[in-house]
């Protein structure tokens, strides 16, 4: 099974950055797919960015510009690159891993900003 481990949540003011770290571990090429979801209080959980194997990124409109999804591959990490905060950003993120044996998600890493 592939493992998740995300890092790089925290309280930020708006307007500041933030980047989020998704490391996977076991049967890597088994992953055709990584990406960012989130879900704020009250709310489904909503596609943030995803980069897939062929280095293809696709990302929410809401985010666009802002943020950047990138990975290296060397580390099998994924990365969130955050600017432009803003408090509807504020949400717990999630990592997320498309594999041939099916979804993966990491814990979730909490991401706040201030107003």
């Amino acid at each position: 099974q592939v493992q998740l481990v995300e890092s790089g949540g925290g309280l930020v003011q708006a307007g500041g950055p933030l980047r989020l770290s998704c490391a996977a571990s076991n049967f890597i090429s088994s992953i055709n797919a990584m990406g960012w979801y989130r879900q704020a209080p009250g709310k489904e959980r909503e596609l943030v960015a995803v980069i897939t194997r062929g280095g293809t990124t696709n990302y929410a409109d809401s985010v666009k510009g802002r943020f950047t999804i990138s990975r290296d591959n060397a580390k099998n990490t994924v990365y969130l690159q955050m600017n432009s905060l803003k408090p509807e950003d504020t949400a717990v993120y999630y990592c997320y891993a498309n594999s041939l044996m099916g979804p993966v998600w990491g814990q979730g890493t909490q991401v706040t900003v201030s107003s």
